[in-house]
């Protein structure tokens, strides 16, 4: 098995595994679903293909920069008879970075990070009116497991992010990691795609479990006010 790693940053993302209606919220981090179809996006695919080949990857992410939330009161009108469509709440995570992981065959992986670097369709962190600001494309990684990929990958936050830490040679980042093994507790996403197309998506439960990593602090800096005090 190989790692191919990602990198999402924007001005705003928005990841909702459960939007409906007038309401369109926003997980905390990237969806299974929403990266997935990314990356079915970059190969080309339309959204009525199956997304089978792809579901079956292992997922995962890290919080880099969790960002912050956004509200957006968000009016419309109808193109051609230009009447008014409903008022809708639509909810954003603005400045944030993930890194994201899928790990499955090789030949699969490598498929997957060029056709990143010339997408069929552009790619957009979870909305079409959220590009991304970066290269989603970082490594395919043929040496390591999905959990210790995301343990070692160097810190992606924005560097003005890395320098309100500075004071912190690591910083703690959290990990959602997708679990397949059995008796363990873990929570449950429904963003395990079964279906893209429009006229009747579906998706599944899938196990996810919160793990805690330490990555270095490329910013970091030593300050002691006592050196004032030492003779020459």
């Amino acid at each position: 098995m190989s790692v191919l790693l990602l990198q999402l940053a924007g001005p705003l993302q928005s990841w909702g595994s459960a939007a409906r209606f007038a309401r369109r919220t926003t997980d905390a981090a990237p969806t299974k679903s929403g990266v997935l179809g990314l990356l079915a996006a970059a190969l080309g695919r339309p959204r009525t293909a199956d997304p089978s080949d792809l579901a079956a990857l292992r997922f995962g992410v890290r919080a880099d920069q969790p960002g912050t939330l956004l509200r957006d009161f968000h009016t419309a009108h109808d193109l051609d008879t230009g009447d008014a469509l409903p008022i809708s709440e639509r909810f954003y995570l603005a400045d944030a970075v993930f890194v994201a992981g899928v790990e499955g065959p090789h030949a699969q992986l490598v498929e997957l990070h060029q056709a990143l670097r010339r997408p069929g369709f552009l790619p957009y962190l979870g909305r079409r009116s959220c590009p991304p600001s970066r290269p989603i494309d970082l490594a395919v990684r043929d040496d390591l497991d999905l959990e210790t990929a995301l343990r070692t990958e160097p810190w992606r936050a924005s560097a003005w992010h890395q320098w309100r830490r500075h004071h912190h040679p690591e910083v703690e980042l959290e990990v959602l990691i997708e679990f397949t093994g059995r008796h363990q507790r873990v929570n449950t996403l429904r963003d395990q795609p079964l279906s893209w197309d429009p006229a009747h998506r579906r998706y599944a439960l899938r196990g996810v479990r919160s793990i805690h990593v330490a990555v270095p602090n490329p910013r970091a800096t030593q300050h002691d006010p006592t050196i004032v005090l030492r003779s020459e």
